[in-house]
């Protein structure tokens, strides 16, 4: 896959190309009326539902093992976090979705644009296995309007990420 020059370079892209990962931008004219972006994007994308991957920022008490009491997890679109199973896989209890202004605060991006890829402070991030399940899949580019697709095995090494059931 190669890199549209269409595209000004995110942290994102930038680390995507640091790391040397294969990746394809793919673009589509965002609706600032829209807060429904991950259908948003598979809707203008004109791709299945399942290979959409949304970013999610969470937090919990901090602990010995995560100091920062913030974690990311990377789920399907159209699927729900199950606080319990990432909570499991952490090995953290009391887990909740962090408010906005935190998860742009902690990552760098915008909501809307928070890509898994490139954040501010990284924190353990955790892939959802469903994503195993297709060739690639879509992650947010760092911006409303901008997705990334790259192989699941590629996104979890490039974020040193887990992978785990943690959808409801």
């Amino acid at each position: 896959m190669a890199r549209s020059n269409r595209v000004p370079a995110t942290p994102a892209t930038r680390a995507l190309q640091s790391a040397g990962v294969a990746f394809e931008s793919r673009v589509y004219a965002h609706d600032p009326r829209t807060t429904d972006y991950g259908a948003e994007a598979v809707e203008l994308l004109g791709v299945q539902a399942e290979r959409v991957f949304k970013t999610l920022i969470v937090r919990f008490a901090p602990s010995e093992r995560n100091r920062s009491g913030a974690a990311c997890a990377v789920i399907p679109v159209e699927r729900r976090l199950s606080t319990h199973e990432l909570g499991a896989v952490l090995g953290e209890k009391g887990i909740e979705l962090a408010d906005p202004a935190f998860a742009e605060r902690r990552t760098g991006y915008v909501v809307g644009g928070i890509s898994p890829i490139g954040q501010r402070t990284p924190v353990p991030t955790v892939i959802d296995e469903s994503a195993w399940d297709h060739g690639t899949v879509l992650v947010s580019g760092g911006r409303r309007g901008f997705d990334l697709e790259l192989a699941p095995e590629d996104l979890r090494r490039v974020l040193d990420a887990r992978s785990a059931a943690i959808t409801a």
